[in-house]
């Protein structure tokens, strides 16, 4: 390999392997390897080859991604939403990495930071998805949202003797995350508008420029993703009374909205009563904290910010009048 940079960057790496890849015929091989493909493809979404650097590894993938830290975690939570029934393992790690060029002149990686990925994947059972000490550590301090995102699981040792304290993903997780990754879907596609040749007509709707939107369930929220504008709006209205996380924006070639699920409302919240103070709790923070405001109209006083405990959204408020 040839270096075409002495420059060190750390960088989040993820690190996918196919469970029983080696055990299966070539044939076999080649249905899952094609099946992983097309499903990282798709996580991956509208990324742009200079975001990041994906290495094929036989039974599996490693992808490094050369901006923000939490968009190895997107990536992940879609890869494993979208795997079916591929059974995969999936390590997440920051690390030191530099960027090389292989003896085909093709950009690869090397490094501590995708080495550790590897020994975090390895410590996963099937359909797992296992990050480093190092990424929760970052993680945390990039939004106070991401500190309940992981439950801690343990230390394993590889077998070079070398420790790794490795954490799991909570399973809402990807819900939790469903504005960030809608940003970040805005970020890396921003909206292209044909070009119409001077006197040429403009085409006409295609059969899937007319078909309905989808709505996909994300736990907490629901995405509406449609070809057209009209027919994300459609979709909302069908949804009756819902309130929108993100405006209708075009992604790709696309139209995609967020919204919080109609069944998590605020009447989803409960309040209970100790003394002058109000605990409020509630499965999503939009509900919780439209609550809280509906409170403070009647005279509270929001004494602790809503925050995420397990999976549930809690803000605490008092009294005025207590005194």
């Amino acid at each position: 390999m040839i270096e075409n940079s002495r420059q060190t960057r750390v960088c989040s790496v993820l690190f996918i392997d196919i469970v029983g890849y080696s055990k299966q015929t070539v044939a076999e091989q080649l249905v899952l390897k094609r099946t992983c493909n097309d499903v990282l493809a798709d996580a991956l979404g509208p990324t742009s080859g200079h975001e990041r650097i994906i290495l094929d590894t036989g039974d599996g993938a490693a992808v490094t991604f050369l901006g923000a830290p939490e968009h190895a975690l997107i990536v992940a939570l879609r890869t494993r939403d979208g795997a079916g029934e591929l059974s995969l393992r999936m390590g997440v790690n920051l690390g030191p990495v530099r960027l090389v060029n292989d003896l085909n002149g093709r950009e690869n990686v090397v490094g501590d930071g995708i080495n550790v990925a590897q020994r975090v994947m390895s410590f996963c059972e099937p359909g797992e998805l296992l990050i480093s000490r190092s990424f929760y550590e970052v993680a945390c301090r990039l939004s106070t949202d991401y500190v309940n995102l992981f439950v801690l699981q343990g230390a394993h040792t590889d077998k070079h003797s070398r420790t790794h304290e490795v954490y799991t993903v909570v399973p809402d997780a990807r819900a939790q995350l469903g504005r960030a990754e809608t940003e970040w879907l805005q970020r890396t596609s921003p909206p292209r508008r044909p070009v119409i040749a001077k006197g040429a007509a403009e085409k006409p709707a295609t059969e899937s420029s007319s078909e309905p939107a989808r709505v996909f369930d994300a736990g907490a929220n629901l995405i509406i993703s449609g070809h057209t504008r009209t027919s994300v709006d459609k979709a909302l209205a069908d949804l009756g009374e819902v309130r929108l996380i993100s405006p209708i924006s075009q992604v790709g070639d696309k139209w995609v909205a967020t919204c919080e699920h109609p069944e998590v409302a605020v009447s989803a919240c409960k309040v209970e009563t100790l003394g002058f103070t109000r605990i409020v709790t509630g499965p999503t923070r939009e509900a919780v904290t439209a609550k809280v405001e509906d409170l403070i109209q009647r005279g509270a006083v929001l004494v602790s910010n809503v925050e995420s405990a397990g999976g549930i959204w809690t803000a605490v408020c008092e009294l005025k009048d207590h005194h």
